[in-house]
C-alpha cells in the first residue's frame, strides 16, 4: 500500500513595505476626491431651482414684522403738570415705576415731626443715587411714595410750578419749606441747645444730637463747636473722662469713640460695685439668719428639763 506524500504548505510571500504603504496613500487620495465630488454635486442641486416647486399664495405669507426697540433700563418720563399731556408713551414711566416699587422705598403721608420728614428724605435718596435717576427722574419716583397729605401738597406745587423742569435740590428746598418752617426750626434750635443725654445711652444720645444738628446747620458751623456741643450733651461722669488729658477730642469721630469707651468702662466699674454690694448683703442676711436660730436653741435648752428630775418625787424636789 502507497502511502500519500504530505503536502507541506507554502506561505505566500511577504509584501513590501513600501509597496504597502503606497497602495493605502492611493486609496485614502481616491476618497478624498469622491468626497469632494460629491460635495461639489450637492451644492449645485442646492443652487438649482426646482421645477415643481409651488411658491406660497400670497395670504399665506407672514408679514414681516418690525422689531420692535427695546426701552433703555435709564429713560425717566418727567412728569407733567396738570392739565398738559404728555406725548411720551406710557410704558416708559410704568417701567420706571417698577423699578421704584421693587425697591421698596418708603411712603410720606404728611404731616409729622422734622426729623422724621428728614429721615424720609434722606432714605428716598439713599434708594434714588442707587437707581442713578436723572434730576427729573428723581423728582418723579419721589413723587410716587407720596400719600394722603403729602400727595395733596404736591398737588399744590404742580399747579404753582413747572415741575418737569425740578431738579432734585428744588424737591428737597419746597419739601423742607413746607414740613421744616420756622416755627418748627425754632423749636428744634431750642431743644438742640438744651440737649442734655440724660438716661439716654451714649449711641442713642448721638443719634438724637445728629438728627438735630442736620436740622440746625447755623448752630453747628464747624467741627470745633460740633465736638463742644456734644461734650456738653453728654453726662459729667463720661464729660469729665472726655475731657481729661492733654489731647482733648478735636473731631467729632474722635469725641464719639472716646465717649463710647468711657460709657464702657462706667458702666462696668458700677457693674462691679452692684455684685459686690449685693455679696455683702446677701452676707449680711445669712449671719441674721443664723443668729435667732442660735438664740432660740439656746432658750429652749434651759427651759428643757432632764428626765431624771422629772421622775423625783414632790417632796424631794421640796426639800431640794
Amino acid at each position: 500500500m502507497v502511502r500519500p506524500r504530505k503536502t507541506v504548505p507554502v506561505n505566500p510571500p511577504e509584501p513590501d513595505l513600501a509597496t504597502a504603504v503606497s497602495n493605502l496613500q492611493r486609496q485614502l487620495l481616491e476618497q478624498q476626491q469622491e468626497t469632494n465630488r460629491l460635495r461639489e454635486q450637492l451644492a449645485q442641486m442646492n443652487q438649482r431651482p426646482l421645477v415643481n416647486e409651488v411658491p406660497p399664495p400670497v395670504h399665506q405669507v407672514p408679514p414681516v414684522v418690525p422689531p420692535v426697540p427695546e426701552t433703555p433700563r435709564n429713560v425717566e418720563v418727567p412728569i407733567a403738570p396738570a392739565g398738559v399731556p404728555v406725548n411720551l408713551p406710557p410704558v416708559r414711566e410704568d417701567l420706571l415705576y417698577e423699578r421704584f416699587r421693587r425697591m421698596k422705598a418708603p411712603e410720606f403721608e404728611g404731616p409729622t415731626n422734622p426729623i422724621a420728614a428728614d429721615n424720609w428724605l434722606i432714605d428716598i435718596q439713599v434708594i434714588l443715587d442707587f437707581m442713578r435717576l436723572t434730576e427729573q427722574g428723581k423728582v418723579l419716583c419721589a413723587s410716587f411714595a407720596l400719600r394722603k397729605d403729602a400727595r395733596h401738597w404736591w398737588m399744590t406745587v404742580q399747579m404753582r410750578r413747572d415741575v418737569t423742569t425740578m431738579s432734585w435740590q428744588d424737591f428737597g428746598t419746597e419739601f423742607r419749606t413746607m414740613y421744616n418752617n420756622r416755627e418748627v426750626l425754632a423749636a428744634q434750635q431750642d431743644e438742640f441747645a438744651n440737649l442734655k443725654q440724660g438716661s439716654m445711652t451714649v449711641m442713642e444720645a448721638i443719634k438724637k444730637f445728629e438728627q438735630l444738628a442736620r436740622l440746625c446747620p447755623e448752630l453747628v458751623p464747624n467741627e470745633t463747636e460740633k465736638v463742644r456741643r456734644m461734650m456738653k450733651m453728654f453726662r459729667t461722669d463720661i464729660a469729665k473722662q472726655l475731657s481729661a488729658g492733654s489731647s482733648p477730642p478735636m473731631l467729632v469721630s474722635d469725641c464719639v469713640s472716646r465717649a463710647i469707651r468711657a460709657d464702657y468702662w462706667i458702666n462696668q466699674d458700677k457693674e462691679a460695685k452692684a455684685q459686690i454690694f449685693k455679696a455683702r448683703k446677701e452676707e449680711k442676711a445669712a449671719v441674721k439668719q443664723t443668729q435667732p436660730r442660735q438664740s432660740s436653741e439656746t432658750h429652749q435648752k434651759g427651759q428643757t428639763s432632764s428626765p431624771a428630775q422629772s421622775l423625783k418625787d414632790p417632796q424631794s424636789l421640796k426639800a431640794e
